[in-house]
């Protein structure tokens, strides 16, 4: 493994903030700020570690935060390369290990949550808790817009981004959406930042390998709930917005179905973002269920039985195909 440190440590919160790493070949984005507890915070799908900032301040205050600009995002390099949940999880073992951190609670939002269930199958021994707000993976159902920007034509439409009138279009759309009230129209300013970052060509063609690695035009086929049942013992909290466009608030139900140890917490009224719409209130769950939880214990024997029975008696599978 190749590592080059570029140290930029200043206030969390600006470009200024960001440190980077290469590993195996590729530059790596994140802030790394506070000391204390290790927490790392994933982010959604064509998003950055920017949209931590409403809560990374005050969590740098006593943790430990990690929040990186995955592969292909941000400020990280974007090469032909895999984009599987699974080469996400296995990029995020190695980012905490260059940084010198053998566990962690893990975030994750959005399509970063599915990245952080992944990372506790992959590597339970390396995860104390899971926190997922909002995660993609529980139900084949998913905005249509995702579904058309994972079809075949995506290599036709996207580069029309780079037009000044489709942008100009596009805003107009969003915020005609907002003026109206719609659930997605509440997301408005972040649907946005994600749609500005999109003219990029780079970024464009990882925006594209990532969705497909994980929805097409039947919407997500990539499930978390058949391997649910390994959370027992995990300490799982859920965090999800009632008017959510993106993934809906009914896939929450079945999730917890799927982990009935979890906890759940409701955002009413809130969109896809729980964590911008009320980060106070995102941080006080958060921080409630940090120091109520102790960390999960790994055993080798322990794990291996509960391969062994599988998930037999849990709901949430056949939950998923009724909502999907």
């Amino acid at each position: 493994m190749t590592v080059l440190d570029l140290p930029r440590r200043r206030p969390a919160g600006s470009d200024d903030a960001i440190q980077y790493r290469t590993i195996h070949g590729y530059r790596r984005a994140f802030i790394h700020a506070g000391k204390g507890p290790p927490l790392l915070l994933l982010h959604g799908i064509g998003d950055r570690c920017d949209t931590w900032q409403p809560v990374i301040g005050s969590l740098s205050e006593d943790h430990t935060v990690i929040a990186p600009d995955l592969l292909g995002h941000g400020r990280s390099d974007k090469p032909r390369a895999d984009y599987s949940v699974a080469a996400f999880a296995n990029g995020m073992r190695d980012l905490l290990s260059v940084l010198g951190i053998d566990r962690a609670t893990v975030v994750g939002h959005s399509f970063g949550g599915g990245v952080a269930m992944q990372f506790a199958y992959q590597y339970p021994e390396r995860c104390e808790r899971l926190v997922l707000v909002s995660p993609g993976g529980i139900a084949r159902e998913v905005h249509p817009l995702l579904r058309l920007a994972s079809a075949p034509t995506a290599e036709v439409l996207l580069p029309l981004l780079r037009l000044r009138l489709t942008r100009l279009l596009g805003r107009c759309g969003m915020r005609a959406l907002e003026r109206l009230g719609t659930d997605l129209g509440r997301d408005a300013d972040e649907m946005l930042r994600v749609f500005d970052a999109l003219p990029d060509a780079t970024a464009r063609r990882a925006f594209v390998w990532t969705l497909r690695a994980v929805v097409d035009g039947r919407g997500q086929h990539v499930t978390m709930l058949d391997r649910c049942y390994l959370t027992r013992g995990m300490p799982t909290l859920l965090l999800w917005g009632t008017r959510d466009a993106v993934l809906p608030f009914r896939h929450a139900a079945v999730a917890q179905a799927a982990m009935p140890a979890s906890r759940l917490e409701v955002f009413e009224g809130a969109g896809h973002f729980p964590h911008h719409h009320d980060p106070a209130r995102f941080l006080a769950v958060l921080r409630d269920f940090l120091a109520t939880t102790a960390p999960a214990s790994y055993s080798s024997a322990e794990w291996r039985e509960l391969l062994r029975h599988g998930r037999a008696g849990a709901p949430g599978v056949d939950a998923a195909a009724a909502v999907g």
